[in-house]
């Protein structure tokens, strides 16, 4: 037996398992002392500590592992609501994130302050476990742009019919599964109810991988009711999930022990709020503001052109507080010079010819734009209201009527005089939409007429819109201030449904 237990010894050794820690001699305590004297005598391990005010480090060994009964020890002190069982694949895990992705480790303790204080605060609010802020690491690395090859976006890495299922909304212009406060909302929405849909947080954050429906065929197959049972008919995907869960949340509490620090922590940017209604060019708005567009991009992840269209509906443009003194004081300025749509075709078509260096004439591409526009740009428009009725059908909520409709729920109970949120099937309702009115008829009759005398090819008239992901015909048809009956007709749709990448004509 003594032999057996030297050669396991000489072993540990070579493989560096044997991993007494030692003390970095130019590292700054992080840590309290308390802290630290605990884990050594949880482990057995003398705390130097006493000595030298400094955290100890685990040392890295020509191949570096940590030792079992380290992680099982720490698991157990970090663990709360949700367990954090060890397992061998939380073990490998753990040892990835330090040696193999420390670089990104380290970026995930930077962002930390960036994201965290929303989640807690969002978390508590639905009552949830405020470890979960840790789940947000796995699924998008803290990018709130993140794109997965599924397009799953955001920090929460929707899918596009879940994002719109919890309420986020996307179109051209806005994708709200990048909006970190809605879509940790949407996040914290559909946590809870996978919780309670499986009563155990282990499945519940499989369930948020997979689906529920996976997780649910990998209890019948296996017979299994908690996650490790059912581990070995999962897909490998969501195998990994969990563990890289339990190992990211040990690196944000035990990372600096493992010598990775936060060097250049990120803060969130103090930032007002300014309201939107109709076209804005923000590249314009940035520069006539000071604004850095980068800077605004970054308050503003949710912004997915530099444009927003003229029905937008107060939208709420979140800027750096230091500028906004500056933007109230000279807002007629700024929002004049960023809000017509054409100036930059009027100043196209003021120098649109040019000269080459052989003399030969040139015409600026931006004045064909301006010849295309010259009608439009001579007539005014004004928004109405226009009030419509809405017949409620079955399983219809106000929340996604008001999807339905692009307005707000606090509008449609002000207009039908409802104080609470219950409608039935059947109930008529009465809808307010904002529509456009051409002033000044007669400029366009003449135009017209003009048009009439020349020959013209028969689609002269006809423009088209590529559907992109999340368009639908009720959009499309706000867009071009079309009825969507003359969209379906002119493009021979007997349905609603539309697919991304389909070519729309747009009639005039």
């Amino acid at each position: 037996m003594r032999i057996s237990k030297k050669v396991l010894w000489l072993g540990a050794v070579c493989v560096g398992l044997w991993n007494s820690e030692v003390v970095a001699e130019n590292m700054q305590p992080v840590v309290p002392q308390e802290r630290l004297e605990a884990d050594g005598d949880t482990l057995g391990i003398a705390a130097q500590a006493d000595e030298i005010d400094l955290p100890e480090v685990e040392e890295i060994g020509v191949n570096p592992a940590v030792p079992e009964q380290l992680l099982r020890a720490r698991f157990a002190k970090l663990e709360k609501s949700i367990p954090l069982t060890y397992h061998k694949s939380s073990h490998e895990f753990v040892e990835y994130f330090i040696y193999r992705k420390a670089k990104f480790t380290k970026t995930m303790m930077e962002k930390m302050p960036l994201y965290f204080p929303l989640f807690e605060k969002t978390l508590q609010k639905h009552g949830l476990p405020t470890e979960l802020k840790y789940l947000s690491m796995i699924e998008s690395g803290l990018d709130p742009r993140a794109i997965s090859r599924a397009r799953a976006g955001g920090l929460w890495q929707f899918m596009p019919a879940t994002g719109r299922e919890f309420g986020l909304h996307q179109d051209t212009y806005i994708d709200e599964r990048f909006e970190p406060v809605k879509a940790t909302e949407a996040a914290c929405t559909y946590l809870k109810q996978l919780y309670n849909i499986f009563g155990d947080w282990e499945l519940a954050l499989a369930s948020y991988n997979t689906g529920p429906g996976n997780v649910k065929r990998a209890m019948r197959r296996s017979h299994g009711t908690t996650f490790w049972t059912i581990y070995n008919v999962l897909p490998k995907e969501t195998r990994s999930y969990v563990p890289q869960y339990v190992a990211m949340n040990y690196m944000m509490n035990y990372g600096n022990y493992h010598g990775i620090y936060a060097e250049n922590p990120e803060y969130i940017v103090p930032n007002d709020t300014i309201h939107i209604n109709g076209y804005i060019n923000l590249v314009t708005f940035c520069e006539t503001s000071g604004i850095a567009l980068e800077e605004l991009e970054k308050l503003n992840p949710h912004l997915t052109k530099k444009t927003l269209p003229d029905q937008t509906r107060n939208f709420v443009l979140r800027v750096p507080s230091v500028k906004y003194t500056y933007l109230v004081s000279n807002r007629n300025v700024i929002m004049d010079s960023c809000t017509k749509r054409f100036s930059s075709v009027m100043l196209a078509r003021m120098d649109s010819t040019q000269r080459d260096s052989l003399g030969n004439s040139v015409v600026n591409s931006l004045a064909s734009v301006a010849e295309e526009e010259e009608v439009a740009d001579r007539i005014e428009t004004k928004i109405v209201s226009k009030k419509s009725s809405y017949i409620v059908r079955k399983g219809e909520t106000l929340s996604s009527i008001s999807r339905k409709m692009n307005v707000e729920i606090s509008d449609l109970k002000k207009w039908n005089h409802l104080r609470k949120s219950n409608i039935a099937k059947g109930q008529k309702l009465i809808v307010y939409k904002n529509v456009k009115r051409v002033v000044g008829q007669e400029v366009r009759v003449a135009s017209t007429r003009t048009e009439k005398e020349k020959p013209q090819n028969k689609h002269s008239k006809h423009r088209y819109h590529t559907v992109q992901h999340g368009d639908t015909l009720w959009t499309i048809s706000q867009r071009y201030g079309l009825p969507v009956n003359n969209l379906k007709k002119a493009n021979k749709i007997r349905g609603n449904d539309i697919k991304p990448g389909q070519k729309l004509i747009i009639t005039s």
